[in-house]
């Protein structure tokens, strides 16, 4: 029986980068969602889900087309409708297009809210993600994050 060759090893340099990296993309949404928690009485999924409804035309967009958006899966997308459907700041309904959809509306208070919570947020996201960083680095950093997202 043949075995699977040795991996590649991390050398030196690329091990701190790893787990710098590592680091930052688990301690990120802990703090963002800390902050919202704080401020405003939801989680950074919560928050992610209503955003992508308020872009929305009409604010309204397909369920499966918000789970992808806010990267969560179809399950954890439904919890989040269901505690932000009971606040009133979601609803939804079926697809007039496709009866096997559902689609998500972000309601009139659901938008109130999240123009209350935004400032909040995007004061967070500029001081640990913005500020360290010079434009530049803000470049590389989008076009690093989109080569990694595009290989998984």
């Amino acid at each position: 029986m043949e075995h699977d060759p040795e991996p590649p090893w991390l050398d030196p340099d690329e091990r701190e980068t790893w787990l710098a990296l590592i680091k930052a993309l688990l301690r990120l949404p802990a703090t963002l969602d800390t902050q919202l928690q704080r401020d405003a009485g939801i989680s950074l999924f919560e928050y992610l889900v209503m955003a992508a409804l308020s872009d929305a035309p009409d604010r309204t967009m397909r369920l499966s087309d918000v789970a992808a958006r806010a990267e969560g899966t179809l399950p954890r997308l439904s919890q989040a409708v269901s505690r932000l459907e009971k606040r009133g700041w979601v609803r939804r309904r079926p697809d007039p297009n496709d009866g096997r959809a559902t689609l998500g509306i972000l309601t009139d208070e659901g938008h109130a809210k999240m123009v209350a919570s935004a400032p909040g947020h995007v004061t967070s996201v500029r001081r640990h993600v913005f500020d360290p960083l010079t434009r530049p680095q803000q470049r590389q950093l989008r076009e690093i994050a989109r080569r990694v997202t595009d290989t998984i």
